[in-house]
């Protein structure tokens, strides 16, 4: 015969799942007790629909009144990633990243890749470049007393890092170099033929 503590704790045919948040309030109508994650999650954060999904099943609720829940909360916009996905790359910029990083964290997150594509296409075309000029202007000081293929490689590769372009990164660490003082004329060869490879200077970077 199952003890008493085993048929408490056994799964009803139609009820939360025991122990879960959906089950720590007694006769909890699961749809409101789902509602009130959701909520308390938005108020701490924005979150994408995938995002709510996630922490929805790990608190045991329903994977059913989850998607029932998410609908009607799309449906008063509390919960849409158009919106979501728009305001991260614009807060996310501002912190230096790539359009290629941000894609990236995006579609981590559980954003369609169509919902990122024109999130990123709300972007100024010309302001990678002119972040990632910002970020080498940052950096430069700090590697004069290194020689000049050294400065590209831990120059790019921080770029690297950061998820930009090999082309515009490369691109940017030499108009920067060019700038900052008259190079010799081995130095001036050396910065038109080197080619970096990213992955190495990826790991130089810091």
């Amino acid at each position: 015969m199952p003890s008493s503590r085993s048929a408490r704790n056994a799964p009803s045919a139609d009820g939360p799942t025991p122990g879960s948040s959906a089950d720590a309030v007694p006769d909890a109508v699961p749809a409101d007790v789902a509602r009130e994650i959701c909520l308390q999650q938005l108020a701490a954060s924005p979150k994408s629909r995938a995002q709510l999904e996630t922490v929805l099943r790990r608190r045991g609720v329903d994977p059913d009144v989850a998607a029932e829940v998410l609908d009607r909360l799309e449906d008063v916009r509390l919960v849409d990633d158009t919106a979501f996905a728009e305001s991260y790359v614009q807060t996310r910029r501002a912190a230096s990243m790539s359009r290629r990083a941000l894609g990236h964290e995006l579609r981590a997150k559980g954003v369609a890749g169509e919902v990122v594509t024109e999130a990123l296409g709300t972007l100024d075309p010309d302001a990678e470049a002119e972040t990632a000029r910002a970020l080498v202007a940052r950096r430069l000081p700090s590697t004069r007393a290194q020689p000049v293929d050294v400065r590209v490689r831990r120059l790019v590769g921080m770029l690297a890092r950061k998820g930009y372009p090999g082309g515009l990164a490369l691109r940017v660490v030499r108009e920067a170099l060019a700038a900052e003082r008259e190079l010799d004329e081995l130095e001036r060869a050396l910065l038109e033929s080197l080619d970096v490879d990213l992955s190495d200077a990826a790991r130089l970077g810091e």
